[in-house]
């Protein structure tokens, strides 16, 4: 799939900025006014010293030959207007520029900003959002009262972001965008020549000659002088009436073939060079366009109170399971943490967020990777009795053995934050994957959602096409592997970006060490 940028920034992290800038504001209001009520003290020293001058300049040696005036004079000259020099010279932005320094540390840098402008297009692509709808914020189930909306110089800044990345389709879509907000009237430090400059080449770079000759022309209207506008309009006029040529002396055949090559581009527009079809799965099953299953396949879905095999926790106090999926089997279990317990669990692991890894098959060692977006903690049994209790709880109603499986991670996926389609389990191909636990292959995942999200990050299946939707509280478990210890490829799954909203998820991944008597094994993989 499509490598991203990162948008880095988890949210608890997002939400100290807004209390930093917060912060901010109250010390530049100080700073402004300690200026107000400097330049107070200067025009009331002007006024008093405008009239005073207007009185003795009528009559002056009448009005220094009182020794009073003489004597003030020298006074005001000799003390007063120093005074007045060091009120004027003295700098009142101290307090802030210290603030400002010192917060400074905490703020995002350019990699940030870059990755957040990805996270946006990202969430554009996947979710079929138009850039009107993203610049005034008008997104499923978010209340726009909230909301700063975009001004040109947002939707400028997007597309120079997708320019400076050879990403002519989204550079078109927010240089038009800013044009519009420039037409419709708003007031910008953007000039729309600029605008048309960077809009016609994003436009010519994707083969529309016509389109980018006229944006060309409508430049050239407001700076006829503009030196690469000129050169740009000769050089589409000749090739587009070259183009013109070769169509005119074109059979039957070579105009539709012609024609279907048009199709063609018209259809990937805005896919990356390495675009898979699975990528396409992924998006739909992301919008919730998702396969439905057979009246009769979905006869055989049940939710149920399981007391696994009477295990004696469960007896009095058996756990809500629901079907999900049939195969692979995915089952949902409800109420599985409570609030306090998944706010325990937040406040261990947010000190300790870190950007999220993943395996490398190569070397079997932990490591970062552009297709997982989002920050994540391990946290140890040992270290809080919550921590024990959910590991144990896991057990209990799964009935394997986690003292063999790893620690749980913590996630935390801001806006945009996503997970692209992977396999939880070592392939074939990659037999070092786990080598370093020594506790074997992952053997079954158990995902539990510790927040609600109001808008995308659904858990996806894509191939088989299921869609898991976040309920917090709530816990999805499945088997990787086959009873006879082969992987099972229909589990690949993703996590969607999260559209609105802030998702909070942890894993326990558990492995086949362990497990030898509470699963056994068999050659038979429908078993």
């Amino acid at each position: 799939l499509c490598s991203f940028l990162i948008f880095r920034m988890e949210n608890g992290q997002m939400t100290d900025l807004l209390y930093t800038e917060k912060d901010l504001v109250t010390s530049l209001k100080d700073y402004i006014r300690a200026e107000e009520s400097k330049l107070e003290q200067v025009k009331t020293w002007a006024q008093k010293l405008d009239v005073l001058s207007a009185t003795a300049t009528q009559d002056p040696e009448g009005f220094l030959g009182h020794p009073v005036n003489a004597f003030k004079l020298m006074k005001r000259l000799n003390t007063e207007w120093g005074e007045l020099e060091s009120l004027v010279l003295k700098d009142m932005s101290d307090g802030f520029i210290s603030n400002l320094t010192i917060q400074r540390q905490h703020f995002p840098n350019d990699d940030d900003q870059t990755g957040a402008a990805k996270a946006l297009m990202r969430l554009q692509d996947t979710y079929r959002l138009d850039t009107q709808t993203i610049s005034t914020g008008e997104l499923p189930v978010y209340n726009s009262l909230d909301l700063d909306p975009m001004t040109v110089e947002d939707c400028f800044e997007l597309g120079k972001i997708a320019y400076s990345d050879a990403d002519y389709y989204h550079t078109e879509l927010w240089m038009e965008q800013a044009l519009k907000q420039l037409d419709g009237g708003e007031e910008s430090t953007v000039d729309m020549v600029t605008i048309l400059d960077y809009l016609s080449y994003s436009i010519y770079q994707q083969g529309e000659l016509e389109r980018a000759l006229d944006y060309t022309k409508r430049l050239l209207k407001l700076d006829s002088a503009h030196q690469r506008a000129n050169g740009n309009l000769k050089y589409f006029e000749y090739q587009l009436a070259k183009q013109k040529k070769v169509e005119a002396e074109e059979g039957l055949k070579e105009k539709e073939e012609r024609e279907r090559e048009k199709r063609e581009v018209s259809e990937k527009k805005g896919r990356p060079a390495d675009y898979l079809p699975e990528r396409r799965k992924y998006e739909q099953l992301c919008r919730g366009e998702g396969i439905k299953m057979t009246p009769r396949r979905q006869s055989r879905m049940f939710c149920r109170y399981s007391d696994n095999n009477r295990h004696p926790l469960y007896v009095l106090g058996p756990v809500k399971q629901e079907d999900e999926w049939d195969r692979p089997r995915i089952i949902r279990y409800h109420d599985i943490l409570s609030n306090s317990e998944i706010e325990k669990v937040k406040e261990l692991a947010k000190p300790r967020l870190r950007r999220a890894t993943v395996h490398d098959p190569q070397t079997g060692k932990l490591t970062t990777a552009h297709y997982r977006v989002s920050k994540s903690a391990w946290l140890t049994a040992y270290e809080d009795p919550v921590v024990d209790k959910i590991n144990q709880r896991i057990e209990d109603i799964t009935g394997l053995n986690v003292k063999t499986a790893e620690e749980l991670q913590v996630a935390n996926y801001g806006v945009g934050g996503q997970y692209e389609p992977h396999f939880d389990f070592g392939r074939k191909d990659e037999p070092d994957a786990f080598k370093e636990l020594g506790t074997g292959n992952r053997i079954a995942t158990w995902l539990i959602y510790m927040s609600d999200v109001p808008s995308g990050g659904a858990t996806v299946f894509t191939d088989v096409g299921a869609a898991v939707w976040p309920k917090k509280g709530s816990a999805v478990f499945w088997y990787n592997l086959f009873a006879s210890g082969e992987g099972d490829y229909s589990t690949r799954h993703a996590a969607c970006p999260v559209l609105v909203g802030n998702k909070w998820v942890s894993n326990k991944w558990i492995h086949e060490r362990g497990q030898e008597f509470r699963r056994r094994c068999t050659l038979d993989e429908s078993d």
